[in-house]
């Protein structure tokens, strides 16, 4: 890399500028953009830099191209072999086939459906093999051997680092002013480039990363605390059990901090960016305003650039996860009563729930359970609110008119209830 590197570190400024110049005509500038009504929600000024725009859907592209622009001919004919668990993966296979190289993509048994056929749509040998991404790459390396493909890494390359590293310069090409960067951390090769080109461009800014609960990799590195890593995360992106080797010494140099949030925090996000911007994004895209829900304290009152790096969601999580948040919210409630079997009763509590102002959304009507009596009935009904304070006026109106309602929890676990 360039003379003017730091000894501690794998890039410089100028390879970020170097990478900018050779993937400008293959990656998309994607839009910096303002999120008033997300703003107002957090506390802070956001400008979010949609990378979910790319091609295939994530910032990963910038790395592969800097680094598949670098093959020689006798590489390129060989072909690239890469492990991933869905955006390296589709960044590396689009770009291969645009150039003609053959890739073969090794991703875990566990990869998102959207992400595998992705991957294969773009032409590139899928293997899965393995639940975890490590084990992924030991098929990965086995086969560059065995084969003869240059392994292109996810993350722990210096050319990828700087291609990542594109985006800060394009971030503060358009919002100069700007406090804080928020980027997520896998293996730390996004925020790695991103910290090197901010801080040398100005040194005032901060520089904040977001892991998840489960896989506090970059956290360990650091910090020397051997927090469990594992788990089926949301945010399966930046599920990466060892931080980068190249990527450790510029976080511990350049980050301010990182922040780790937990699945619920990531489920919001996910939500948020769906139903306040408009926009998808998969759970590690949305990691950054995760850690502004969890830390708002951290960025009040900042200008925050928000890197959502990649949405790559599928459509059925997408929508389990925002009926999720709905039920959070206690928009969504289920309750159950009990009452004699008498005619009319499915039509009274309709009625009233109408009344009300409920939706309805679900009813299932029982007689078998054997905790009711013979000459009774069950009546399990789910419905929509306007928001919680509504959900318990529903709940206390129905407990005076006598119907008892049991709440019925998200678990599926019951208890009774004269409000909430």
């Amino acid at each position: 890399m360039s003379d003017e590197t730091p000894l501690s570190h794998a890039i410089s400024l100028a390879d970020v500028e170097a990478a900018a110049a050779t993937i400008a005509a293959h990656v998309a500038r994607t839009p910096l953009v303002a999120a008033p009504r997300l703003s107002d929600r957090l506390g802070a000024r956001l400008s979010l830099k949609l990378e979910t725009l790319q091609a295939t859907g994530s910032f990963k592209e910038r790395g592969a191209a800097n680094r598949l622009a670098a093959l020689d001919a006798d590489e390129r004919a060989r072909g690239v072999v890469a492990m991933s668990a869905g955006n390296h993966a589709q960044a590396v296979a689009y770009h291969a086939q645009r150039l003609g190289v053959p890739a073969t993509i090794v991703m875990p048994a566990s990869t998102p459906l959207v992400k595998v056929e992705n991957t294969r749509g773009y032409g590139a040998n899928v293997v899965l093999v393995g639940e975890t991404l490590s084990e992924s790459e030991t098929e990965a390396h086995r086969l560059e051997a065995e084969q003869g493909l240059v392994f292109v890494h996810p993350y722990d390359d210096p050319l990828v680092m700087a291609g990542q590293g594109t985006i800060a310069l394009e971030m503060l090409a358009e919002a100069p002013d700007l406090d804080m960067l928020v980027v997520p951390i896998g293996g730390g090769g996004l925020i790695s480039g991103i910290a090197v080109a901010a801080k040398a461009l100005r040194p005032q800014i901060r520089i904040v990363g977001v892991e998840a609960r489960l896989y506090p990799s970059m956290h360990n590195a650091l910090t020397g605390e051997s927090l469990a890593v594992g788990g089926a995360s949301l945010a399966e992106g930046i599920a990466v059990k060892n931080a980068g080797r190249l990527a450790i010494p510029i976080v511990r140099d350049l980050v301010e901090t990182i922040v780790v949030v937990d699945e619920p925090e990531i489920e919001r996000a996910v939500n948020l960016s769906a139903t306040l911007l408009r926009t998808m994004a998969e759970g590690a895209g949305a990691a950054g305003l995760a850690a502004m829900l969890a830390r708002p304290d951290l960025f009040a009152g900042q200008r925050v650039g928000v890197v959502l790096c990649g949405g790559n969601i599928d459509a059925r999580l997408l929508a389990s996860v925002m009926v999720r948040e709905l039920e959070r919210d206690e928009r969504i409630v289920s309750f159950r009563i009990t009452s004699d079997d008498r005619p009319g009763l499915l039509g009274r509590v309709a009625s009233r729930l109408g009344a009300l102002g409920a939706n309805i959304l679900e009813v299932s009507h029982g007689r078998l359970y054997l905790d009711v009596p013979a000459k009774g009935v069950t009546v399990d009904v789910t419905v929509e609110t306007r928001d919680a304070a509504h959900t318990r006026q529903i709940f206390a109106a129905l407990a005076e008119d006598g119907y008892a309602p049991m709440r019925i929890d998200p678990r599926g676990l019951s208890q009774a209830t004269t409000g909430l």
